[in-house]
Order: C-alpha cells, then sequence, then structure tokens
C-alpha cells in the first residue's frame, strides 16, 4: 500500500520545522505525522521537527495513512471520472445525488462511492470534498485524496487561486449585462436549511453575467454564467433569489418547477494551480441535458 509522500532538497541552514511552515504544511498534518504513523527524514535518518537543516539536506515528509471518517459507507457506484493522479480526482456530478452522507441520506452518495473506488484501489486516505455541489446541482467536483492536498486546494480556495464557475437558468430577463452582488449571507430564522441575505451574515461575492434571454411558451428566462469569489452555502440560489431571479427550479427560493424538476445549476468550469507541480489546471464542463433541454424549447 502507497503512503503519500513528499521530498524537498534544502537550499540555506534553518530549523526543520519552520522550513515545513514555508512548504506549506499545516500544524495538524505534522502533528498527524508525529502520532499517528508518519516520518520525517533528513537524509533517510528520522527526525524531530526541532532538527537543524543544513544546505543540501534531502527533507523526505512520509504522510500516515488515513482512515475512512466514522460512519462513511465505503459503497460501489458509478463515478463519471474527469482527471485523476495520485493526489486529485475530478468527477462529474450528477444532479439527484447527494455530495457527503447526511443523517437522513447515510448512503449511495459520492463520498460513498469514492469511499468505495479508494477501498478497491487500496488508496489509504479518507475522501476529503474540496468543493461540495448541493444535492439538486450538477457538474464538476473536486476531491484531494489526502488530508495535505486538501488544505493546499483549500487555501487555494480562500485566496481565489482556485476558480470556480457555474451557468444558471434563471426566472425573468435580467437587465444589465455583467455585474456583481456582495450580499453577506447567513440562516434564515426557524430553518436549518434556508439562507438569506443579511447584514450580519457572511461576506458572500457572485460575479454574474448574462449570456441569453429567450422564453419557454411565453415564460421569461435568462442563461447567465456565475462565478464565485467565496463559497457560502447556497451562494449563488440565495444571490439570485435576492435579485427577484430565482434559479428556474428551485422552488426553495423562489423559482417554479413547470419548466426544469431541480435548480438549473451548473459547474461548468474548475480552474487551479495544482498543489505539487504548480501547473495551471482547467477543467470544463458542458451542461446536463436537462438544462440543455430548455435551451432547445426557446421560443
Amino acid at each position: 500500500m502507497n503512503r503519500f509522500r513528499l521530498e524537498y532538497l534544502v537550499e540555506k541552514e534553518g530549523i526543520l520545522r519552520e522550513f515545513l511552515t514555508e512548504k506549506e504544511i499545516s500544524k495538524r498534518t505534522l502533528t498527524a505525522v508525529k502520532y499517528q504513523g508518519g516520518k520525517l527524514l533528513v537524509n533517510e535518518i528520522e527526525r524531530d521537527v526541532r532538527y537543524r537543516l543544513q544546505a543540501g539536506d534531502c527533507v523526505k515528509v512520509i504522510f500516515p495513512p488515513e482512515k475512512l471518517s466514522e460512519g462513511l459507507l465505503a459503497e460501489e457506484g458509478m463515478l463519471d471520472i474527469v482527471y485523476e493522479d495520485d493526489l486529485i480526482l475530478l468527477i462529474q456530478k450528477p444532479f439527484g445525488i447527494h455530495t457527503i452522507p447526511s443523517f437522513l441520506h447515510r448512503s449511495s452518495t459520492i463520498a460513498n462511492f469514492v469511499a468505495g473506488k479508494f477501498k478497491k484501489e487500496q488508496i489509504p486516505a479518507t475522501v476529503h470534498i474540496v468543493t461540495r455541489l448541493d444535492h439538486d446541482t450538477s457538474g464538476l467536483l473536486c476531491i484531494a485524496k489526502n488530508r495535505h492536498i486538501h488544505h493546499l486546494l483549500s487555501k487555494q480556495l480562500t485566496d481565489a487561486t482556485f476558480k470556480r464557475s457555474y451557468e444558471a437558468i434563471v426566472e425573468g430577463h435580467i437587465k444589465k449585462s455583467e455585474f456583481i452582488i456582495h450580499e453577506p449571507i447567513g440562516r434564515k430564522e426557524g430553518s436549518i436549511i434556508e439562507r438569506v441575505v443579511r447584514q450580519d451574515g457572511q461576506n458572500a461575492k457572485t460575479q454574474v453575467r448574462v449570456i441569453e434571454k429567450f422564453e419557454v411558451n411565453g415564460h421569461p428566462f435568462t442563461r447567465v454564467a456565475l462565478t464565485l469569489e467565496t463559497g457560502r452555502t447556497h451562494q449563488i440560489r440565495v444571490h439570485m433569489s435576492w435579485m427577484g431571479h430565482p434559479l428556474a427550479g428551485d422552488d426553495l427560493y423562489g423559482g417554479n418547477r413547470n419548466y426544469i424538476s431541480r435548480q438549473a445549476l451548473h459547474c461548468t468550469t474548475l480552474s487551479f494551480l495544482h498543489p505539487i507541480t504548480k501547473e495551471e489546471k482547467l477543467f470544463e464542463s458542458t451542461l446536463a441535458a436537462d438544462m440543455k433541454n430548455m435551451l432547445t424549447r426557446n421560443e
């Protein structure tokens, strides 16, 4: 069973802990390496984080094997894989399936199927979801194969190096061609599911660009491209509803289901720097069939 490891060449003298911090290895990960079966090697000799490095030293970090999260069942299931390497898995998620288990849905989620894949292929990791999608949102979804890669990709999400773009079909015709919604989002009082724009909520920012306006049986719709600068729960759905243009099919936030049976939202693009090679990665996805069908019904 191959263990995830990283290797570095030291360019100047210093303390091992500080060197690893510069390499963006988190304190939590170092704790796991120390207490959960990992190793820190300098020139093939095990050392602790206080060891003083010299220029030319070779540092190896051997990460501990990970166990599946408690309660996560490993199940066989279909995964539409877009890209995969030793560190990252990108899939095309269909609508109508949960990303992770919940109290009401413990099985048959994307996480269950990925756990099954890892078990079958003897990948010593639990499932680290980087970009979660709602049950009825389709499109590209990113998963890390170990906690360190998840940490690095999450940092890219925070500093907006990791870009996520979506397409949606919303109710009505939007007058502006391009704009930004910068409104805080928080829980709706009395609900554990719904979110609303509220001034004491978390910072949330969505870029919106109109692609086309059309009608289906005389009912107006607008197809829009959206880029997230933050990642709040239901952010796109809440922001577009707040504008008075809820997503088609999103009956939770004011849309109707006369023309599509779920919120018309699809993750079309993911772009990021590969956390180890630093190579720019760009992945694109075409719209799901039900959204394409709405567009072909233009009148």
